[in-house]
């Protein structure tokens, strides 16, 4: 009997501990979020989200203390650096030795020098970006204020309740639970994550669809459990647990991620479910790396190639001083070099030594001017880069900023260019150019200039026509256009625009230079030509609604 309990007692503990084992396997790979405001006067240790990452982003590559060695490490993969620096201390042997030390290692401290204080403008660049956008504002709530109050960036913390307003960046990623959208969607613009231009829907989470009123982030309790931070942009699982113990799923229609910009929607208020690092825009960014050209390889593939004809022909140099000392024997040729110590040197030790004088005696082999005029040649090709007027962007006000100093040497070597649409590599841009509503024209400001202008075209075109009759008839190609001119000129004086003879002509020539700026046609059942391709086919369709171009009602 006792036995019978003691084996009962031993199953219960086997699968209590199966239980906490499955339970902590589970927690390992979910995440649990509370929101901050349950927490507000706790301290640090007793807030559940204090283990997870602040907001504040760092993308720079070195910090003060590593950025020698590491620096060096980098340099060190041009085979020509590690050859020089060899050369260099080389020199500093005295019985080899054939150029002053410190003349020798001068270039090579140039080279190392030029190429470090790149690399060090670059990083602070770097940390000069990280810092703006870490002091970048949004708004959060807060507990004791009642209300939201403007942060920055780095501020933020998971579990915060943040509100979105229209053309704002995303801070961090963000669980959807309000918007003001009637719908109760929010549209975001995910350009600088995949390149699309469109506009994304994402949707509040169903239990806060059927909201009425705006959200009050104290009335709120529930716990969300997700998936751990993870670098998959189409992905997101987790289920948002309320107080009654409701469970209702979480998609990725409902998560809001960094970088996104809200568009089409005033205002939005979701919770931080990943902050920083941990979000999904910085787990796909892999930070900076060291980047090699294809002229860079390449010279490393000659580099190597040099050295091993150099070793070559000191080696051959090597041997035949040797076999030469080792003619003479006892006797020693008048000009040998003695030890430093003043006593002779066997033949093998002789060999050694110009074996080692001749490296650095033919090092010339590889130029170390060349690797010199090429460090200052693309330093003044990325300030070229930088001046260049046709590179000059107006609209951001911007020229053009070389972000990788090292890799200027691939600029126009483009072998294949691989696209999926042509908006990759010309620009896809929907103008809006006018619309009629129940006779009412609305026009965009960019057009009425250009509608301007061919009103002014049109009243000289009257002007010739009252005071010179008909326009003259030089050839069928000439008539045609002028039918057209006046055609189109009866089709837009219902369509009458103020505007000053200045203004047509800055118009005139701003349309020289853009796209869509045909006139304006007349539209099928109304008075005057369609203009369309039936026009240019002179087909019946186009007859029916401008008799007076048919050639048979003409000549009757």
């Amino acid at each position: 009997m006792a036995r019978e309990n003691e084996d009962a007692g031993m199953a219960k503990d086997a699968t209590k501990a199966k239980r906490q084992r499955k339970n902590k396997t589970k927690e390992t790979k979910t995440r649990t979020v509370h929101a901050n405001t349950l927490y507000h006067s706790a301290k640090g240790e007793e807030n559940p989200n204090r283990h997870y990452a602040n907001n504040r982003i760092k993308t720079t590559k070195y910090t003060v203390l590593s950025f020698l060695p590491k620096n060096l490490f980098e340099q060190f993969h041009r085979l020509a650096n590690v050859y020089f620096v060899f050369i260099a201390l080389l020199n500093f042997v005295p019985v080899v030795n054939t150029f002053l030390p410190e003349l020798a290692l001068a270039p090579v401290l140039f080279i190392l020098s030029v190429t470090a204080i790149k690399d060090i403008w670059e990083d602070y660049r770097r940390h000069r970006s990280d810092k703006e956008i870490n002091h970048m504002d949004c708004l959060v709530y807060c507990r004791a204020e009642k209300g939201y109050l403007e942060k920055y960036w780095k501020e933020v913390r998971v579990g915060d309740f943040i509100r979105l307003r229209c053309n704002e960046i995303l801070p961090a990623d963000v669980l959807l639970l309000s918007s003001s959208d009637p719908d109760r969607l929010c549209h975001i613009e995910t350009a600088t994550l995949d390149g699309e231009t469109n506009l994304k829907q994402r949707q509040v989470v169903r239990s806060f669809f059927d909201l009425d009123c705006d959200f009050d982030p104290l009335k709120y309790n529930s716990v969300i459990e997700c998936e751990k931070p993870n670098n998959d942009l189409n992905r997101f699982r987790g289920y948002i647990i309320h107080q009654s113990g409701r469970r209702d799923a979480l998609y990725k229609e409902n998560l809001l991620l960094r970088g996104c910009t809200v568009r089409n929607t005033e205002e939005a208020v979701g919770i931080v479910i990943y902050a920083g690092h941990e979000t999904k825009a910085m787990l796909n960014n892999n930070g900076p790396r060291y980047k090699r050209s294809k002229l860079e390889r390449q010279m490393n593939v000659d580099v190597f190639w040099c050295v091993i004809i150099l070793l070559v022909m000191c080696l051959f140099a090597a041997l035949g001083h040797g076999l030469w000392m080792f003619q003479y024997g006892d006797k020693r040729p008048v000009f040998d070099v003695l030890s430093p110590e003043g006593t002779n040197l066997s033949p093998i030790m002789s060999a050694i030594y110009l074996f080692l004088t001749m490296i650095i005696v033919f090092q010339v082999l590889i130029p170390i001017s060349l690797f010199v005029s090429i460090e200052i040649v693309k330093i003044c090709q990325v300030y070229f880069i930088h001046q260049d007027t046709d590179l000059y962007d107006e609209e951001t006000d911007s020229h053009l900023q070389c972000r990788a100093l090292n890799i200027t040497e691939d600029l126009g070597q483009m072998q294949y260019i691989f696209s999926d649409k042509t908006g990759t590599l010309t620009e896809n841009k929907m103008v809006f150019r006018r619309c009629t509503v129940a006779g009412v024209e609305y026009s965009h400001d960019a057009n009425a200039k250009r509608i301007a202008m061919y009103q002014e075209m049109d009243s000289e075109e009257e002007e010739c026509m009252s005071h010179g009759g008909t326009l003259p008839r030089r050839d069928s190609v000439g008539s045609h256009q002028s039918a057209r001119v006046v055609l189109r000129s009866h089709s837009t004086k219902s369509h009458r625009r103020t505007g000053s003879r200045a203004e047509a002509k800055r118009a005139s020539i701003l349309s020289k230079h853009t796209a869509f700026s045909s006139p304006m046609v007349g539209l099928p059942g109304r008075s005057g030509c369609c203009h369309n391709l039936c026009c240019l086919l002179k087909t019946p369709q186009c007859y029916q609604f401008a008799p007076e171009r048919n050639p048979t009602t003409a000549a009757k």
